[in-house]
This record gives structure tokens, sequence and C-alpha cells, in this order.
């Protein structure tokens, strides 16, 4: 189908200072009184009765054990380990009172809950079959890395746990040289209701970098067991050019442990609200969601088309498994206007694709059935020449057994495109009708057979059956043109491999010889060019039987393709591979054009390079050269390191245009990024993407970040040049701090 084209090793206390600021308002305002919900797949399970059920053995490791069968105390010493259900209990002294049913437990006590929390004490009573208790000078070691410390705490009923003078932290590895966390919560107490999975904080205060930032009366946040639930979520803020400032305030609502919504309006102050809420449901055999935004705004006075008061946007997907071989879904989008979405950052696609789908897999069988339309979201797009597919079918069989020693397949591919205006693309390659229906049935045969030499030969053949139903293609006013085309192809593949080993490591080198012959392709110029508009050659599709990217184009006549794979593997697991090759068409008509670098009797050069010499370094590079020229015509390089504290990654493309292959101009970009540790904890990091043939910055990065166990910090300067009418080109600084285990925020601000 023709598509349309188109985020501190060491301290450093002012900044993060500043950063604190920022965001302890964002973060933790909300949690004061309040929970944090986290939107995820699964939310917070009610915990099963941790109490092992009666009759459940105590299993007793000791050094020393003595029983007083008058008083039935039993009282374990040395090295005790206990053992009781899921429970393990390990001190250097245990009192078990059987009446009361009450263990004493001193001296380094280390208990491990069901739910694997790990619980460190000097004294420890437990009760009631472990269902009450208390602790003296404990520390909590809970499953999500926070460390809980207090100086009492009281469990009862199993489930609920008061703590007395405590401090709450994340931070294990990143502590100031005092050895303090760098953030911690102080609080006069802390109930953990593990029923609900909360811990509630009471007299709060935050610290960070060792000084107290924010007192809170409550706060309150989710325990290690919980993934979701109702509450408001981070807020976002903003301020752009295009809607002043904004500030979104979401709301989580967990209605069930399988449906949510999250009602997410969103506050300007030139446009007024942006009210917007999003739907999710998981079933049985899979889930949907629904994403719903839409707008009244204040002023009219913007460039078209966002120069009216109503603006919405609406968008569905959903995916479900029949059974395990079949599934179905859809993807569907409605929008009032092109630029809406991408202005308001709710859909930065350019590009709509509706559509519904059915797919089955059976071994190497797979069938699918869809229905799509597409709209263009660009300033230059005519949507009255974007087309409906419905339907859009392909059904791919392979036989069981053997077929004359080799495999046996057919292929089914089915489309009935319909537009409301005809588009001439390329006079040449790429007309484009109202209307066009296409059936196309082939059975593809292929055998690998191995020499006793080593080489490796594989003959195939294919036989394929067209039939077209043409409705006015451009220049012509014929309707509904039946047109039926018979297309076999026949030929081999020989690879016969060399193998040489060294003190460095292994060398394998591949010739490669293809032979491939065909009728020349014809009548194609009757038909409408839907899927096969782009072509872009170079060593990955040199040997391909059909070097057109889809079925409405076939390449005919007679060629050869020959070429060579050199592997080094080295022995320390580095890699050099190299691969170059050239198609030769020998006889009929050449089915390709100025442009493709396969229109002579020699295609141009075709090359590719992969080098990894250690675990640090990777490079790759692939080429077009001219057969005559030498030219170049195609240049594609990558090179990504990591060496110390620096790591990044630059690319280049530089394609050559091909008007008959969907190309009228010259592209040449550089686009890369790199971050640099400076210290242990502290880094810079930047990306930048070019348009050399434009002679224009698409987009560019800077910013600064700090990262440790407990804490993350990032801020940021982005640019991005794109346009689109009111959609405008933007910049912004964003900053987005996080305390593991508490939330975290992004603070945003268009310049």
């Amino acid at each position: 189908m023709r598509r349309i084209g188109k985020k501190l090793r060491s301290t450093s206390t002012d900044l993060a200072r500043l950063g604190m600021a920022a965001g302890l308002g964002i973060v933790l305002s909300f949690a004061a009184g309040m929970p944090i919900a986290k939107a995820a797949p699964t939310k917070h399970v009610k915990p099963q009765l941790k109490t092992p059920p009666k009759g459940t053995r105590l299993h007793v490791v000791t050094d020393k054990l003595t029983y007083n069968a008058k008083t039935k105390i039993a009282v374990a010493t040395g090295k005790v380990v206990i053992t009781y259900g899921n429970y393990v209990l390990v001190a250097s002294k245990v009192i078990y009172d059987k009446r009361n049913d009450r263990m004493r437990a001193t001296g380094s006590v280390h208990l491990r809950e069901p739910g694997g929390n790990i619980l460190q004490a000097d004294i420890a009573q437990l009760q009631n079959r472990f269902r009450d208790g208390f602790a003296r000078h404990l520390r909590l070691l809970l499953t999500n890395d926070a460390t809980l410390t207090a100086d009492y705490a009281k469990r009862r009923n199993g489930n609920l746990t008061v703590y007395q003078h405590v401090t709450y932290t994340r931070c294990k590895e990143c502590v100031l040289p005092n050895g303090e966390p760098l953030w911690q919560i102080r609080s006069v107490e802390v109930t953990h209701n593990e029923d609900e999975g909360v811990i509630y904080h009471k007299d709060a205060s935050f610290e960070f970098l060792g000084a107290t930032v924010l007192w809170l009366p409550t706060l309150s946040h989710p325990d290690p067991t919980v993934k979701r639930r109702t509450g408001f979520l981070i807020p976002q803020f903003n301020f752009s050019s295009t809607y002043g400032f904004g500030v979104g305030t979401p709301y989580f609502i967990n209605l069930a442990p399988n449906y949510d919504v999250t009602l997410r309006p969103f506050f300007t102050s030139k446009q007024g609200p942006l009210a917007r809420a999003t739907w999710r449901h998981r079933l049985a055999k899979g889930e949907y969601n629904v994403d719903l935004a839409g707008i009244y705004q204040f002023n009219k006075n913007v460039t078209p088309p966002g120069d009216t008061r109503l603006r919405g946007y609406a968008r569905t997907t959903g995916d479900f498994e029949i059974n395990k071989r079949w599934s179905w879904g859809w993807d569907a989008a409605a929008i009032s206007d092109e630029t809406f979405a991408r202005r308001y950052d709710i859909d930065g696609r350019v590009e709509l694709v509706n559509q519904v789908y059915l797919t089955g897999v059976n071994d190497r069988n797979f069938f699918s059935a869809r229905m799509l339309h597409f709209r263009g979201l660009l300033a230059p797009d005519a949507n009255k020449t974007f087309p409906v597919a419905a339907p859009y079918l392909r059904y791919n069989l392979m036989m069981d057994k053997p077929v004359w020693g080799g495999d046996l397949g057919f292929n089914t591919n089915v489309y009935s495109i319909h537009r409301r205006r005809s588009l001439s693309l390329s006079p040449t390659t790429a007309n484009q009708a109202e209307d066009q229906t296409r059936a196309i049935l082939e059975a593809h045969w292929n055998r690998r057979i191995v020499s006793g030499s080593g080489a490796v030969i594989s003959p195939f053949a294919r036989l394929r059956s067209d039939v077209f139903i043409t409705n006015r293609l451009p220049g012509s006013t014929k309707k509904d043109r039946i047109t039926t085309r018979l297309l076999p192809t026949a030929g081999f593949d020989v690879r016969w491999p060399f193998v040489r080993s060294s003190d460095h490591g292994q060398q394998v080198l591949t010739p490669v010889v293809q032979f491939i012959t065909s009728p020349s392709e014809h009548k194609s110029d009757r038909l409408s060019n839907e899927d096969s508009v782009s072509l872009n050659f170079d060593y990955s599709n040199l040997f391909l039987h059909n070097r057109f990217t889809g079925q409405d184009r076939f390449e005919g006549g007679t060629r050869i393709n020959a070429g060579i794979m050199s592997n080094w593997l080295f022995n320390d697991g580095g890699f050099l591979r190299l691969s170059a090759g050239q198609s030769y068409h020998l006889a009929g008509k050449n089915s390709f054009t100025f442009g493709s670098g396969l229109s002579g009797g020699y295609s141009d050069l075709v090359m590719a390079v992969a080098f990894q010499p250690n675990e640090h370094l990777q490079f790759s590079y692939q080429a077009r050269i001219d057969d005559r020229s030498f030219n170049f015509k195609t240049h594609e390089a990558g090179l990504t390191g990591n060496y110390g504290a620096l790591s990044g990654s630059i690319n280049y493309l530089n394609v050559a245009a091909a008007p008959a292959y969907g190309r009228p101009l010259k592209q040449e970009q550089v686009w890369g990024n790199a971050e640099y540790f400076f210290s242990d904890r502290w880094s810079v990091f930047g990306g930048a993407r070019y348009d050399l043939a434009l002679n224009r910055s698409l987009q560019h990065t800077v910013g600064l970040g700090y990262h440790c166990d407990c804490f993350g910090f990032k801020v940021a300067y982005k640019e991005t040049n794109a346009t689109d009418r009111d959609a405008r080109a933007s910049r912004s600084l964003i900053m987005s701090i996080e305390f593991k285990t508490l939330g975290s925020g992004t603070v945003g601000a268009g310049l």
C-alpha cells in the first residue's frame, strides 16, 4: 500500500538543590494525604494470610537446645535457624513458650517473610502463629530495595504494622560523605497496611542532601506489592507559544482488576481546558483501549486548520486471541483536523492508518485479512488520492512433505484498492488508478543440495498467475479493464564456502552465483502500481528473485547475480564481514528504469562492511557505486562505540535522487548522539539530526543528567524544526526528576 512520508557518581549540591526545588512540589505534594497511582497492566493483589496453617511443623537447626517439660519452654542457642511455613528466622538465641505460642529472638535477628521482605532487629517477638509481634531497633529491607528503619514496631492481625521514629529511603550506594543517604523521609510514626498495600507516614519531613526541604503532616505511597491504584498521577507542566502555559493533572481510576480509566485534563492559558480520557479493558482473550480528547478553543485567530472553536480526537485499538492460532483486532482513529493531535502533543503521527485485521499462524502457514484506510495529515497531502484497501488478503501455505526432494509452497495475495482520484507519482513506474482489484496465486519450489566438495546448490522454480481489474488509470478513460499475466521463474543458487583457520581466528570465504530466468514483464503500463513504488537497491536485496518491494511489479528477463562474502571470526569474539556483488541482465526486457541502479546490462556495484573488533566498537557501511563512472550513488554508514565514560553513535546517509522510485530529491542526512560521564554519576548528553541536502537542522538535544540507585535527574534543551501550519516548530526545556519508589515528574517549558 502506498504510504506518504513523513527522549552523580559525585554530588553537586547547587544543581541538585535546584532540581529538588522544582521537583519536590510535583512528586511529593501529590503524595501528601493521597496515593500516587501507577498505571500498569496489573494491580495490587490483596495478600493471602501469611500465617502458616494449623499443623505446620516448626523445623529447628541449632547448636544447643534445652526443653523444660513443666513450663513447656524451649531455649535454642548458638546459630539458630527456624523454618515455619514460609518464614525463616535466624538468631543467636530463641526462647519458645509453647503454652502461649510465643517466640522471642535476640542477637542479630534476621527474619525472612513470605512476601520476600527481610526484617533485621536486636529483639523480635512473634506470637499467635506469627500473626502478631513486636521488634526493637529494627531494619526492614523491602522487595523494592527500599529500607525502613525504626526504634520500635508492633504488628497485629497479621497485616497491620505500626513503626515508631522511622526513616525511609531507597539509597544504598548514593550517600553523602557523612554516610547519610542522598534523600530520606523521617516520620514520627509509619503504618503499613498490607491489605491496602499502602505505607502511611505521619508527621513526615523530607530530607535531601542532609537538609530538610519539605514537611508534610501526612504522606502515603504504595508498598512494593502495588502496581496500580486510584489516585492522582504525577502532574505535567509546560509552556508553549501555541497555547501558553499549560498544566495537566491526570487522575487514575482503578475500577476493577481488569479495567480502568485515566482522566487527563490539561489546562492552557491561551486556549482553555483540553479534556482527555483513556479507557483500558483487559478481557480473558485480549484487551482494548479508547483514547478521547477535545477542546473548545478560546482563540480562533490561529493558522488554519486550527482556526475553529471545537477540535477533537478519538483513537481505539484492540487485540484479541480467538485460539492459539487465530487472533483479530483493530486500530482506528478519527480527528477533527490534520494538526490538532500534534499541536497539543496527543498523537505525533503524520499519517493515520485505520485497520481491522484477522491473522492465523500454524507452523509455517500464515493467513492475514485486513481492511485499511489511509489519511495524510501534512499540508501537501491530497487525501482524495489516499486509498482504502478492502479487503487485503494474504495466505501462505507450505506442504508438510517434500516434493521432488524440496519444499513446495503456495502464496495468495488479494487486494481491492479504492480512491476518489487517480494519481501519477511517476509516468514510467507509478501510476495509481481510482480502483484496482488484484489477485495473485504463486506456487514456489526450492531444494537444497550439498555436493561432496561442499558446494551448496539450491535449484528453485516459481509459477505466478495474476489477475488485475483496473478502473481509470491516469492517462486512460477505460473502466474495469481486465489484465491477466502468467509469470514463471526458474533458476539455481550456488554457494561454495571455503574455510581457513589460523592463530587469529577463522575465515570463511563464500562465492555466490545465482542464475534466474523469467519472461519479460509485460502489461505493466495497464496496471496501477500500489505496493512497488519505492526501490533502494543494495547488497541486502541483491539475491532476491524479485527486487521490487511489492507484487504489482515483476522483475523479468534472464539475469545472473554474483557476489562474494567473507567472514573473519576473531578468537576474542570480534568479527569482520565483507560482501560485494553485481547483477548482470542477459536477455529479455529490463523491468527497471533510470535511478534504480539496475537499469543497464550491468547493475551498479553494491557492497557492505560490518566490523566489530571488540565489544566497545561497532562499524557498518554499505554503498552502491555506478558501474561506469564509479561515482557513489548511495552511502550508509554507522559507528557505535563506548570507551570508558564516553558512549555514542553517529550515522550518515546519502542517497541519490530517483524520481521514478519515490525520491524526487537527493537525500543526505547525518545524525548521532553521545553521553559522557564526567564523574561517577553526573553526565552530559546530546543528540542532533541535520539535513545536509537542505542545509538545516531537523532536531537537536543537549542536557545534563544525574543517576544513582535511588535518584534520577535530567535537564535538557530540545529543538525540533518540523513545522506544519499551526503545528509549529518547537523549542522546549524539559526537566525530569525521579525519587525511586516514590514517583517521578517532568517539567517542560517551551522557549
